[in-house]
Protein backbone atom coordinates (compact mmCIF):
# COMPACT_ATOMS: atom_id res chain seq x y z
CA UNK A 1 0.00 0.00 0.00
CA UNK A 2 1.28 3.48 -0.93
CA UNK A 3 -0.10 6.38 1.05
CA UNK A 4 0.58 10.06 0.63
CA UNK A 5 -0.61 10.64 4.21
CA UNK A 6 -1.96 8.63 7.13
CA UNK A 7 -4.57 9.80 9.64
CA UNK A 8 -5.40 7.89 12.85
CA UNK A 9 -8.85 8.40 14.33
CA UNK A 10 -11.09 7.05 17.06
CA UNK A 11 -14.76 6.91 16.12
CA UNK A 12 -17.46 7.51 18.73
CA UNK A 13 -21.05 8.63 19.02
CA UNK A 14 -22.70 10.90 21.58
CA UNK A 15 -26.28 9.77 22.13
CA UNK A 16 -26.42 8.63 18.51
CA UNK A 17 -24.55 11.49 16.79
CA UNK A 18 -21.26 10.27 15.25
CA UNK A 19 -18.07 12.10 16.19
CA UNK A 20 -14.76 11.06 14.61
CA UNK A 21 -11.73 12.18 16.64
CA UNK A 22 -8.37 12.54 14.87
CA UNK A 23 -5.66 11.50 17.32
CA UNK A 24 -2.67 11.06 14.98
CA UNK A 25 -1.23 12.15 11.66
CA UNK A 26 -1.43 15.91 12.28
CA UNK A 27 1.27 17.24 14.60
CA UNK A 28 -0.04 20.80 14.88
CA UNK A 29 -1.58 23.65 12.90
CA UNK A 30 -0.20 27.22 12.64
CA UNK A 31 -1.81 29.73 14.96
CA UNK A 32 -1.38 31.31 18.38
CA UNK A 33 -4.85 30.31 19.63
CA UNK A 34 -7.29 27.52 18.77
CA UNK A 35 -9.37 30.13 16.95
CA UNK A 36 -6.29 31.02 14.85
CA UNK A 37 -5.74 27.33 14.14
CA UNK A 38 -9.36 26.90 13.09
CA UNK A 39 -9.04 29.86 10.73
CA UNK A 40 -5.87 28.39 9.23
CA UNK A 41 -7.60 25.07 8.57
CA UNK A 42 -10.62 26.82 7.08
CA UNK A 43 -8.65 29.20 4.85
CA UNK A 44 -5.53 27.21 3.94
CA UNK A 45 -5.93 23.51 4.76
CA UNK A 46 -9.59 22.62 4.24
CA UNK A 47 -8.57 19.45 2.44
CA UNK A 48 -8.32 17.61 5.77
CA UNK A 49 -11.97 18.29 6.59
CA UNK A 50 -13.08 17.25 3.12
CA UNK A 51 -10.91 14.13 3.21
CA UNK A 52 -12.38 12.93 6.51
CA UNK A 53 -16.04 13.88 6.06
CA UNK A 54 -16.88 13.40 2.39
CA UNK A 55 -17.24 10.10 0.60
CA UNK A 56 -15.57 7.64 0.24
CA UNK A 57 -14.09 8.01 3.77
CA UNK A 58 -16.94 9.96 5.34
CA UNK A 59 -20.72 10.00 5.13
CA UNK A 60 -23.53 12.55 5.53
CA UNK A 61 -24.07 12.10 9.28
CA UNK A 62 -20.39 12.29 10.26
CA UNK A 63 -18.56 14.97 12.23
CA UNK A 64 -14.83 15.25 12.85
CA UNK A 65 -12.60 16.70 15.56
CA UNK A 66 -8.87 17.36 15.32
CA UNK A 67 -6.98 16.98 18.61
CA UNK A 68 -4.22 19.59 18.90
CA UNK A 69 -1.88 20.83 21.63
CA UNK A 70 -3.72 23.36 23.80
CA UNK A 71 -2.86 27.03 23.41
CA UNK A 72 -4.08 27.88 26.92
CA UNK A 73 -2.03 26.74 29.95
CA UNK A 74 -5.14 25.61 31.86
CA UNK A 75 -6.25 23.18 29.14
CA UNK A 76 -5.36 19.48 28.93
CA UNK A 77 -5.92 19.37 25.15
CA UNK A 78 -7.27 21.45 22.30
CA UNK A 79 -9.57 20.50 19.46
CA UNK A 80 -11.03 21.99 16.28
CA UNK A 81 -14.52 20.87 15.21
CA UNK A 82 -15.09 20.15 11.54
CA UNK A 83 -18.53 19.65 10.03
CA UNK A 84 -19.75 19.30 6.45
CA UNK A 85 -20.33 22.98 5.75
CA UNK A 86 -18.41 24.82 8.48
CA UNK A 87 -16.03 24.91 11.42
CA UNK A 88 -18.24 25.53 14.48
CA UNK A 89 -16.67 27.27 17.43
CA UNK A 90 -18.49 24.92 19.78
CA UNK A 91 -20.49 21.68 19.63
CA UNK A 92 -21.96 19.75 22.54
CA UNK A 93 -21.95 16.29 20.96
CA UNK A 94 -18.43 16.73 19.64
CA UNK A 95 -17.24 17.92 23.06
CA UNK A 96 -18.72 14.82 24.69
CA UNK A 97 -17.06 12.59 22.06
CA UNK A 98 -13.69 14.32 22.43
CA UNK A 99 -13.68 14.13 26.23
CA UNK A 100 -14.65 10.45 26.16
CA UNK A 101 -11.97 9.56 23.59
CA UNK A 102 -9.25 11.47 25.46
CA UNK A 103 -10.07 9.70 28.73
CA UNK A 104 -10.90 6.19 27.53
CA UNK A 105 -7.78 5.97 25.34
CA UNK A 106 -5.52 7.30 28.10
CA UNK A 107 -4.47 10.44 26.22
CA UNK A 108 -5.57 12.33 29.33
CA UNK A 109 -5.37 10.52 32.69
CA UNK A 110 -8.71 9.34 34.03
CA UNK A 111 -9.58 9.80 37.69
CA UNK A 112 -12.41 7.82 39.25
CA UNK A 113 -15.12 8.48 40.27
CA UNK A 114 -14.81 11.92 38.64
CA UNK A 115 -12.36 13.57 36.25
CA UNK A 116 -12.20 17.34 35.87
CA UNK A 117 -10.56 18.62 32.72
CA UNK A 118 -10.43 21.80 30.70
CA UNK A 119 -10.47 21.74 26.89
CA UNK A 120 -9.29 24.51 24.58
CA UNK A 121 -11.63 25.25 21.66
CA UNK A 122 -11.97 28.00 19.02
CA UNK A 123 -14.91 29.26 21.10
CA UNK A 124 -12.89 29.42 24.33
CA UNK A 125 -12.19 27.16 27.29
CA UNK A 126 -14.70 24.40 28.10
CA UNK A 127 -14.80 22.99 31.64
CA UNK A 128 -15.71 19.31 31.61
CA UNK A 129 -16.70 16.93 34.41
CA UNK A 130 -16.66 13.24 33.53
CA UNK A 131 -18.20 10.61 35.79
CA UNK A 132 -15.96 7.56 35.41
CA UNK A 133 -16.03 3.95 36.56
CA UNK A 134 -13.97 0.91 35.58
CA UNK A 135 -12.16 2.85 32.87
CA UNK A 136 -15.37 4.13 31.24
CA UNK A 137 -16.93 7.58 31.01
CA UNK A 138 -20.47 7.05 32.21
CA UNK A 139 -21.48 10.70 31.80
CA UNK A 140 -19.86 13.87 30.51
CA UNK A 141 -21.06 17.29 31.62
CA UNK A 142 -19.82 20.73 30.63
CA UNK A 143 -20.73 24.38 30.99
CA UNK A 144 -21.33 25.98 27.62
CA UNK A 145 -20.63 29.49 26.44
CA UNK A 146 -23.38 32.00 27.37
CA UNK A 147 -26.58 31.55 25.37
CA UNK A 148 -29.07 34.28 24.53
CA UNK A 149 -32.05 35.24 22.39
CA UNK A 150 -31.74 37.52 19.37
CA UNK A 151 -35.45 37.70 18.50
CA UNK A 152 -38.71 36.26 19.83
CA UNK A 153 -41.81 35.43 17.79
CA UNK A 154 -40.59 36.88 14.51
CA UNK A 155 -42.76 36.26 11.40
CA UNK A 156 -40.92 34.64 8.50
CA UNK A 157 -42.30 34.04 5.02
CA UNK A 158 -41.38 30.56 3.77
CA UNK A 159 -42.22 29.46 0.25
CA UNK A 160 -44.91 26.78 0.36
CA UNK A 161 -45.65 27.38 4.05
CA UNK A 162 -46.71 30.99 4.22
CA UNK A 163 -45.97 32.94 7.38
CA UNK A 164 -44.48 31.02 10.32
CA UNK A 165 -43.24 32.22 13.70
CA UNK A 166 -39.55 31.89 14.56
CA UNK A 167 -37.38 32.51 17.61
CA UNK A 168 -33.70 33.23 16.89
CA UNK A 169 -31.20 32.27 19.58
CA UNK A 170 -27.51 31.51 20.12
CA UNK A 171 -26.28 28.45 22.00
CA UNK A 172 -22.84 28.10 20.44
CA UNK A 173 -24.41 28.19 16.98
CA UNK A 174 -27.30 30.36 15.77
CA UNK A 175 -30.72 28.71 15.56
CA UNK A 176 -34.13 29.40 14.12
CA UNK A 177 -36.49 27.66 16.56
CA UNK A 178 -39.99 26.73 15.40
CA UNK A 179 -42.83 24.82 17.05
CA UNK A 180 -43.09 21.37 15.47
CA UNK A 181 -46.77 20.51 15.97
CA UNK A 182 -48.34 23.43 14.09
CA UNK A 183 -46.21 22.33 11.13
CA UNK A 184 -47.55 18.78 11.40
CA UNK A 185 -44.60 17.07 13.10
CA UNK A 186 -44.44 14.83 16.18
CA UNK A 187 -40.65 14.38 15.77
CA UNK A 188 -40.59 10.65 15.09
CA UNK A 189 -38.19 8.74 12.78
CA UNK A 190 -40.65 8.39 9.90
CA UNK A 191 -40.70 12.20 9.58
CA UNK A 192 -36.93 12.60 9.27
CA UNK A 193 -36.75 13.36 5.54
CA UNK A 194 -39.66 15.80 5.66
CA UNK A 195 -38.17 17.57 8.68
CA UNK A 196 -34.92 18.05 6.77
CA UNK A 197 -36.63 19.37 3.64
CA UNK A 198 -38.76 21.85 5.57
CA UNK A 199 -35.96 22.78 7.97
CA UNK A 200 -33.59 23.76 5.17
CA UNK A 201 -36.28 25.97 3.62
CA UNK A 202 -37.00 27.63 6.97
CA UNK A 203 -33.30 28.22 7.62
CA UNK A 204 -32.75 29.78 4.21
CA UNK A 205 -35.72 32.13 4.64
CA UNK A 206 -34.91 33.05 8.24
CA UNK A 207 -31.26 33.72 7.43
CA UNK A 208 -32.37 36.47 5.03
CA UNK A 209 -35.40 37.84 6.89
CA UNK A 210 -33.98 37.72 10.43
CA UNK A 211 -30.40 39.01 10.22
CA UNK A 212 -28.36 38.41 13.38
CA UNK A 213 -24.81 39.18 14.52
CA UNK A 214 -23.25 38.14 17.82
CA UNK A 215 -22.86 41.38 19.83
CA UNK A 216 -19.34 40.51 21.00
CA UNK A 217 -17.96 38.65 17.99
CA UNK A 218 -18.92 39.86 14.51
CA UNK A 219 -17.50 36.67 12.97
CA UNK A 220 -20.50 34.83 14.44
CA UNK A 221 -23.51 35.79 12.37
CA UNK A 222 -26.46 34.47 10.35
CA UNK A 223 -28.90 31.72 11.31
CA UNK A 224 -27.28 28.40 10.37
CA UNK A 225 -29.52 25.74 11.96
CA UNK A 226 -33.22 25.01 12.32
CA UNK A 227 -34.57 23.46 15.54
CA UNK A 228 -38.04 21.91 15.56
CA UNK A 229 -39.31 22.15 19.14
CA UNK A 230 -41.79 19.64 20.51
CA UNK A 231 -44.27 20.55 23.26
CA UNK A 232 -42.82 21.30 26.70
CA UNK A 233 -44.10 19.14 29.55
CA UNK A 234 -43.44 18.68 33.25
CA UNK A 235 -40.98 15.88 33.99
CA UNK A 236 -41.78 13.33 36.70
CA UNK A 237 -39.57 14.18 39.65
CA UNK A 238 -39.09 17.81 38.59
CA UNK A 239 -37.92 19.84 35.66
CA UNK A 240 -39.18 19.84 32.09
CA UNK A 241 -39.00 17.52 29.11
CA UNK A 242 -39.51 17.96 25.37
CA UNK A 243 -38.58 16.41 22.05
CA UNK A 244 -36.57 18.25 19.43
CA UNK A 245 -34.97 17.81 16.02
CA UNK A 246 -32.10 19.90 14.67
CA UNK A 247 -31.49 20.10 10.93
CA UNK A 248 -27.80 20.16 10.04
CA UNK A 249 -26.70 21.34 6.60
CA UNK A 250 -26.37 20.18 3.88
CA UNK A 251 -29.49 18.25 4.85
CA UNK A 252 -29.72 15.73 7.68
CA UNK A 253 -30.96 15.50 11.25
CA UNK A 254 -28.73 15.58 14.28
CA UNK A 255 -29.13 12.12 15.75
CA UNK A 256 -28.60 13.42 19.29
CA UNK A 257 -30.66 16.03 21.18
CA UNK A 258 -27.92 18.54 20.11
CA UNK A 259 -25.94 20.34 22.78
CA UNK A 260 -25.82 23.85 21.30
CA UNK A 261 -29.44 23.48 20.18
CA UNK A 262 -30.47 22.53 23.70
CA UNK A 263 -28.65 25.62 25.00
CA UNK A 264 -30.39 27.86 22.46
CA UNK A 265 -33.75 26.41 23.47
CA UNK A 266 -32.97 26.91 27.16
CA UNK A 267 -32.24 30.57 26.43
CA UNK A 268 -35.62 30.96 24.71
CA UNK A 269 -37.52 29.07 27.43
CA UNK A 270 -35.84 31.14 30.16
CA UNK A 271 -36.57 34.42 28.34
CA UNK A 272 -40.25 33.42 28.04
CA UNK A 273 -40.49 32.42 31.70
CA UNK A 274 -41.08 28.75 30.88
CA UNK A 275 -38.05 27.41 32.73
CA UNK A 276 -36.34 28.70 35.85
CA UNK A 277 -32.68 29.10 36.75
CA UNK A 278 -31.53 25.79 38.24
CA UNK A 279 -34.28 23.82 36.48
CA UNK A 280 -33.40 20.84 34.26
CA UNK A 281 -34.63 20.17 30.71
CA UNK A 282 -34.61 16.55 29.57
CA UNK A 283 -34.20 17.10 25.82
CA UNK A 284 -35.10 14.05 23.72
CA UNK A 285 -33.90 13.36 20.17
CA UNK A 286 -35.73 11.80 17.25
CA UNK A 287 -34.13 8.42 18.16
CA UNK A 288 -35.16 8.81 21.84
CA UNK A 289 -31.70 9.61 23.22
CA UNK A 290 -31.44 12.16 26.03
CA UNK A 291 -29.36 15.20 27.01
CA UNK A 292 -29.92 16.93 30.32
CA UNK A 293 -29.64 20.71 30.07
CA UNK A 294 -29.77 23.11 32.99
CA UNK A 295 -29.80 26.89 33.31
CA UNK A 296 -26.96 27.32 35.78
CA UNK A 297 -26.97 31.11 36.09
CA UNK A 298 -27.97 34.31 34.38
CA UNK A 299 -25.39 36.44 32.59
CA UNK A 300 -25.07 39.28 30.09
CA UNK A 301 -23.69 39.31 26.56
CA UNK A 302 -23.19 42.61 24.81
CA UNK A 303 -25.20 44.29 27.55
CA UNK A 304 -28.21 42.03 26.99
CA UNK A 305 -29.62 39.15 29.05
CA UNK A 306 -28.10 35.67 28.64
CA UNK A 307 -27.90 32.37 30.50
CA UNK A 308 -25.04 29.97 31.20
CA UNK A 309 -26.16 26.38 30.68
CA UNK A 310 -24.71 22.99 31.46
CA UNK A 311 -25.18 19.98 29.18
CA UNK A 312 -24.87 16.36 30.25
CA UNK A 313 -24.77 13.26 28.05
CA UNK A 314 -22.74 10.18 27.18
CA UNK A 315 -20.57 8.89 24.33
CA UNK A 316 -19.50 5.41 23.30
CA UNK A 317 -16.40 4.45 21.29
CA UNK A 318 -17.25 2.56 18.11
CA UNK A 319 -13.91 1.95 16.38
CA UNK A 320 -10.28 2.82 15.82
CA UNK A 321 -9.26 3.45 12.22
CA UNK A 322 -6.44 4.60 9.96
CA UNK A 323 -7.35 6.64 6.91
CA UNK A 324 -5.07 7.30 3.97
CA UNK A 325 -4.80 8.77 0.51
CA UNK A 326 -3.11 6.87 -2.27
CA UNK A 327 -1.01 9.19 -4.47
CA UNK A 328 -3.06 8.07 -7.49
CA UNK A 329 -6.48 8.47 -5.81
CA UNK A 330 -8.54 10.78 -8.07
CA UNK A 331 -10.68 11.90 -5.09
CA UNK A 332 -8.21 13.06 -2.39
CA UNK A 333 -10.78 15.58 -1.11
CA UNK A 334 -13.73 13.23 -1.50
CA UNK A 335 -17.05 14.03 -3.14
CA UNK A 336 -20.77 14.37 -2.45
CA UNK A 337 -23.84 13.34 -4.46
CA UNK A 338 -27.39 14.65 -3.89
CA UNK A 339 -28.85 11.13 -3.73
CA UNK A 340 -27.64 10.88 -0.12
CA UNK A 341 -26.34 14.39 0.67
CA UNK A 342 -29.69 16.09 -0.04
CA UNK A 343 -28.22 19.26 -1.53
Amino acid sequence: MRLARMIQAVDAHACGEPGRVIVGGVLDVPGRTLLDKMRHLRDHADGLRQLMLREPRGYPASNCNLILPPAHPEAAAGYVIMEHTEYPGMSGTNTICVATVLLETGMVPMQEPETQLTLDTPGGLVRVTATCRNGKCERVSFRNVPSFVFHRDRPVEVEGLGTITVDAAYGGMIYALVDARPLGFEIVPSEARDLVAMGERIKAAAAVQVPVVHPENAEIHTINQTLFAGPLADRPGGGKTARNAVVVSPGRLDRSPCGTGTCARLAVLHAKGLIRTGETLDHVSIIDSHFLGKVEEVATVGGGPAVVNSISGRAWLTGISQYGVDPDDPYPRGYTLPDTWFA
